[in-house]
């Protein structure tokens, strides 16, 4: 009998002193929380080019605290339909994204309040974040960023122009229509390739579709998510468009499968002067030996997009976000609370806000660190000149994945030269239409 109690004891005690293992304490602003290494993260990253960073500091949290964290990142023009797949398994994402209007009219359901969240209580703006019809943060933005055109400096000054002479879309046009006409002697054209395969296409049915976006917005005083565009200013966007295509190596059908690795590259290795993105291809441009070419960061410039709207001279870099992080409210309280602290440790530690610092920038934390990167310097420059910030109005898109995708397709057709601007327009306007009226159906 005191065999079998002692056995009993003594299981008792494995018991708790297992329990003890998983009740870590973890200071967070300040006061003390609870945190249960029986809980596990797992985040649903949807940028590509920042995976291997967010793997390498998820393997030092669990290193460090013994937390598992497990990383996964949806393909380039994906995560919509991943993130639906994902969220159907038993093991759903705990911390997923939520970008825009439109991911919180389709997840807002499973958006923890982050209202008073450690976390969030790190926050130094609430201009990025995501709320709720009744007032609930539903998201939370990490980072800013900016577009615009990014400038190899040497390379235009070799090509007899300076920054100085661009400040709309005529001048812009006209260094370019030199530099392309001049391409053979030169050895180097204007426009990286604008490329319409997956991997490339979001840069322009996201980011130039921001353009009249943006433009008709402000003139209609545009607050939240239209119903109905009328695309005023979709001539501007075929401009730019047709100037993009036709001032550069690569044209017509051939840009139907152009990557976006392929126009990075031709950029990097000084094949040409001009390549749309954004803020986030500082570090692959001037840090990434492996890709063949390490640049100069004195030689690097961001210009706004240009597309021939009166005033534009005024105009500063397309300025946002669609980097916002939602909990996963449906998890487990484990995992909730798990994810929670992990969070708290990636706005707060020294490796994770050298690590977002390097890869997303300039972000709203009290702790985040200044990012090395011109292209801030650049938006922040432009802003105290008096510059107005053009705005990511594509945050409002319906349906984000599938009206790009129509835009897409419609792009793809007039750029092969087997179909007209007519049917990019319909795409464009009809399409948001659309997708509205589907997404809220009911």
């Amino acid at each position: 009998m005191k065999k079998t109690i002692a056995l009993l004891l003594a299981l008792c005690l494995c018991l708790c002193l297992f329990a003890g293992c998983g009740n870590n304490k973890t200071e967070s602003n300040g006061s003390t929380e609870t945190s249960s290494a029986s809980g596990s993260v797992y985040y649903l990253n949807f940028k590509p080019e920042a995976d291997q960073a967010w793997q390498d500091l998820a393997a030092k949290y669990t290193e460090e605290t013994g937390v598992p964290v497990k990383v996964v990142t949806a393909a380039s023009g994906t995560y919509e339909d991943t993130l639906a797949a994902e969220m159907d398994k038993s093991a759903a994402p705990t911390l997923f994204q939520a970008g825009n209007q439109g991911a919180i009219n389709s997840w807002g359901d499973y958006c923890l309040d982050l209202t008073d969240t450690a976390f969030a209580n790190e926050l130094t703006t609430d201009d990025f974040n995501l709320y709720g019809e009744d007032g609930a943060l539903l998201s939370v933005g990490y980072c800013y960023e900016c577009f615009g055109i990014i400038v190899n400096k040497a390379l235009l000054e070799q090509a007899g122009h300076s920054l100085d002479e661009i400040t709309n879309f005529e001048t812009l046009k006209a260094v370019a229509d030199d530099i392309h006409a001049r391409a053979g002697e030169l050895g180097f054209d204007a426009f990286s390739s604008a490329g319409l395969e997956s991997s490339s296409s979001w840069r322009f049915s996201g980011h130039l579709a921001n353009m009249p976006l943006f433009y008709e917005f402000r003139d209609n005083d545009v607050t939240s998510q239209p119903a109905e565009i009328e695309g005023k200013y979709l001539d501007n966007y075929k401009a730019i468009w047709d100037l993009y295509t036709t001032d550069s190596a690569t044209t017509g059908a051939a840009l139907t499968t152009a990557t976006g690795d392929a126009s990075e590259a031709e950029f990097g290795q000084g094949e040409a002067v001009f390549y749309q993105n954004g803020s986030w291809e500082y570090d692959s441009l001037v840090n990434d030996a492996e890709k063949g070419f390490m640049m100069n960061p004195d030689d690097l410039a961001m210009i706004p997009i240009y597309c021939g709207v009166d005033g534009e001279e005024n105009a500063g870099l397309c300025s946002g976000t669609e980097n916002c992080w939602a909990v996963n409210k449906t998890a487990s309280e484990e995992d909730i609370q798990a994810t929670l602290d992990f969070l708290y440790w990636v706005v707060t530690s020294d490796e994770g806000t050298t690590m977002m610092a390097e890869q997303f920038g300039p972000c709203p934390f009290k702790n985040a660190k200044e990012p090395e990167n011109v292209f801030f310097a650049q938006a922040n420059e432009m802003i105290a000149d008096g510059k107005y910030t053009v705005t990511w109005a594509f945050n409002f898109t319906p349906a984000v994945e599938d009206w790009r995708a129509g835009v897409v397709d419609a792009l793809t057709q007039y750029t092969a030269g087997t179909g007209d601007w007519d049917a990019v327009k319909t795409a464009f306007v009809d399409g948001w239409a659309t997708q509205y009226a589907a997404e809220n159906a009911g």
